[in-house]
C-alpha cells in the first residue's frame, strides 16, 4: 500500500482521536497557501494532459520549482518519477498524482527514521541551544518551545545568551515572566559565563528543560564559530552529552534564503534540527522537502501562526496530507 492508500487511512482513524484531528486540522490550515498554489496546478496539469509526455514532466518540473521545493530536490526527484513511470508503464495523470505523492515522501524517509523526537538527557536538564540570524523568530520560538514543555508539567527554564544586541535580554526574560517559567540572563556580558551561571540555576531548581538563546551574527562566521564552541564547552563541562539538541530556527517566509543559512550555520555548529516559522504565511511550503533533501538535516517543529498553540513537532505524514488533502479527498 502507498502512501497515498495510507494517508486516507491515517485521516479515518485519526478523526477518532480528537487531538489528533486538531494536529492534523493544523498541518491542513497551515499549508493552506502551499496547498492552493501547488495542487490547484498539478490538477490543472492533469486535465490538460491526459497522458503522461515529455511537455507534462516539463511543467511539473516548474510547479515543483514554484513550490520551493528546490532544484537539486526537484530534478532528483523527477529522475525518480520517470524511472517508476517507465518501470510500472504509467500513463495515466490522474493515477500519477497518486505517484507523486507516495515519492515526495520517499524523498523525505528515504534511509532514515521518522524520529522527528527532541533528544533527551538521561539525567538533569535536557539543553536545547537555539541558533538562527537576527529577524527569524528565535525569541518568540524559544518562549513557544517553553510554553509547550511548561504546559505538559515540565519545569522550565530560559537562558539568554544574546547578550550584546540591544533588548534582546529584556524580551526574552518578558516571554519567561509571561510564561512563568525561570529566567537567566545579563546584559553585556560573555555569553558562556551567563551559560555557565544560568546551568548552575537550572541543576540547583531541578529544572528539566533548559532553551538557550544566541546571538544570531552570521555575516562575521569565525567570531560565531569561536562563541558557539566556547559555549558548547562550558555546556558540555557542566551537563555530559549536553547540548542535547541545536535547533536552527529559519522563516520559511525567505524560501531558499533559508537553506543557504542553514548550509551556513552547519559549517560552523553542529546543528541536529530545523525549526521552520510561519509556515502559514507562504505558498513554498516544499521548503521542508528541500532543508532536508540539501542539508540532511531533519525538521523537528513547524511554526504556522503567532499563538502559543501554532507551533508543531513535525509531521511528514500530517505534512504531506496538508499539501495534498485536496487530491486525497477528492479520490
Amino acid at each position: 500500500m502507498g502512501l497515498f492508500a495510507k494517508l486516507k487511512n491515517i485521516v479515518n482513524k485519526k478523526e477518532e482521536v480528537k487531538e489528533e484531528k486538531k494536529e492534523l486540522e493544523t498541518y491542513e490550515e497551515g499549508l493552506k497557501k502551499t496547498r492552493e498554489e501547488f495542487v490547484s496546478k498539478l490538477n490543472l496539469l492533469g486535465i490538460k494532459y491526459t497522458k503522461v509526455n515529455d511537455e507534462y514532466f516539463e511543467e511539473l518540473e516548474d510547479i515543483l520549482i514554484m513550490a520551493d521545493i528546490g532544484v537539486n530536490t526537484v530534478f532528483k526527484f523527477l529522475d525518480r518519477l520517470k524511472a517508476r513511470v517507465k518501470k510500472e508503464n504509467i500513463v495515466d495523470t490522474k493515477y500519477l498524482n497518486e505517484v507523486i505523492v507516495d515519492e515526495l515522501f520517499i524523498i523525505y524517509v528515504e534511509n532514515e527514521s521518522l524520529s522527528d523526537k527532541i533528544r533527551e538527557a538521561e539525567s538533569g536538564p535536557t539543553v536545547i541551544l537555539i541558533v538562527g540570524v537576527n529577524g527569524v523568530g528565535k525569541t518568540t520560538t524559544i518562549a513557544k518551545l517553553a510554553h509547550k514543555y511548561q504546559s505538559s508539567g515540565k519545569k522550565v527554564m530560559m537562558i539568554g545568551a544574546d547578550t550584546f544586541r540591544a533588548g534582546a535580554i529584556p524580551q526574552l526574560k518578558s516571554w519567561a515572566d509571561k510564561i512563568g517559567c525561570l529566567f537567566y540572563g545579563k546584559e553585556n556580558t560573555d555569553p558562556s559565563s551567563v551559560i555557565y551561571d544560568g546551568l548552575k540555576m537550572a541543576t540547583e531548581e531541578k529544572i528539566d528543560y533548559v532553551f538557550i538563546d544566541t546571538a544570531g551574527r552570521l555575516q562575521n562566521k569565525v567570531n560565531l564559530m569561536k562563541e558557539l564552541e566556547k559555549m558548547n564547552k562550558v555546556i558540555a563541562s557542566f551537563i555530559p552529552n549536553a547540548p542535547h539538541e541545536t535547533l536552527l530556527v529559519i522563516d520559511a517566509t525567505t524560501g531558499q534564503n533559508g537553506i543557504l543559512q542553514t548550509k551556513s550555520f552547519a559549517e560552523i555548529t553542529n546543528i541536529t534540527g530545523i525549526v521552520l516559522t510561519k509556515l502559514d504565511g507562504t505558498a513554498k511550503g516544499g521548503i521542508v522537502l528541500a532543508i532536508k533533501e540539501e542539508t540532511n538535516i531533519p525538521v523537528k517543529f513547524v511554526g504556522f501562526g503567532e499563538k502559543m498553540e501554532d507551533l508543531k513537532p513535525f509531521d511528514i505524514e500530517n505534512y504531506i496530507y496538508g499539501l495534498f488533502k485536496d487530491m486525497i479527498n477528492h479520490e
